[in-house]
């Protein structure tokens, strides 16, 4: 990547676009606000939602101030405290889904600034890298069976289950106490048996094989690839207001919920509780160094990583 040339190194983009878009450049250290804290970056996770920004899928619903720094998952040290923040403090380890009310300013770069709303205790568990990858899947997946009503004594069908969300969906749900039914394609099988969810190939007869395991149906339906697991959790489930995707508005119509993920600091800290009591495991799949940023979109786009891509930062 060219390096343009004065603070913190950082990834910028001067305009949407495909990766190559993505320039390692310097710019000046964020100011800290009132209620903010100053990260110093280990590591940010890498999300699709990152590239889809970036290419502008997007813009209608998300304001963009250009140049943009690409972002919202990070681990890091706390380096500065702003006004009015009493339960940081400067070394604390911690990790953030750092969304902000605009895209501009993220976490692909070596300090990011970050509402205390925002960011939680990093668990002792977790590797740097890790615990990068834990916010936006892991708070998805929380919310989801959340929104679905999940808990103990349920049966519920996680979609795409191999995923980076449907991983962490299945993990919680376990932990939750609910028999999980995982649709993934045969080369995950034994993947989402160590996850403790019982495996499905997911594509025609989708149905059927869900049934043979589940005779009456499932409880909950958490979708995180839409099309036709939509159509077959239709089928499946007697209660559809118990139907959670974040990829299908046809939920929604359908008397579901389509979800985006919300920042929630309780939640993260529970996720992060989760991942140091040995019930949340991160699989991290490839860790790229910041300049690699478009490399890693690259991946992202694919499609065919199991588990993170991270981006280590320092």
């Amino acid at each position: 990547m060219p390096v343009v040339a004065v603070g913190m190194r950082a990834i910028i983009q001067e305009k949407y676009g495909e990766p190559d878009v993505l320039t390692l450049a310097e710019r000046p250290d964020p100011k800290v606000a009132p209620g903010e804290v100053l990260i110093r970056v280990k590591a940010a996770g890498v999300n699709p939602v990152d590239w889809k920004i970036g290419a502008g899928y997007l813009d209608a619903m998300m304001e963009s101030q250009f140049p943009i720094i690409p972002g919202w998952d990070v681990s890091g040290v706390v380096e500065a405290v702003g006004l009015d923040v009493y339960d940081y403090q400067v070394g604390d380890e911690v990790i953030g889904y750092a969304r902000k009310d605009w895209v501009a300013n993220g976490t692909y770069a070596e300090l990011v600034a970050a509402n205390v709303r925002l960011i939680a205790r990093k668990p002792a568990a977790l590797d740097w890298n890790e615990a990068a990858g834990l916010p936006l899947a892991g708070l998805t997946a929380y919310q989801m069976l959340d929104r679905a009503r999940v808990g103990k004594g349920d049966t519920v069908v996680v979609h795409a289950a191999a995923g980076g969300v449907g991983s962490f969906a299945t993990q919680l749900a376990v932990a939750r106490g609910a028999r999980v039914i995982g649709t993934a394609s045969e080369r995950n099988h034994d993947f989402l048996r160590e996850l403790g969810a019982e495996p499905v190939t997911y594509g025609e007869g989708l149905v059927e094989r869900v049934r043979e395991l589940a005779p009456n149906g499932v409880d909950a339906a958490v979708d995180c690839v839409g099309g036709e697991s939509v159509d077959a959790s239709r089928e499946l489930l007697p209660d559809l207001s118990r139907l959670v995707s974040v990829a299908d508005p046809r939920a929604e119509e359908l008397g579901g919920a389509t979800m985006w993920v919300r920042p929630d600091a309780a939640d993260l800290t529970e996720l992060s509780r989760l991942a140091d009591a040995g019930e949340l495991r991160v699989f991290v799949d490839r860790v790229l160094p910041l300049e690699q940023a478009a490399e890693a979109w690259r991946l992202s786009r694919e499609g065919r990583t199991r588990g993170k891509i991270v981006l280590s930062v320092s």
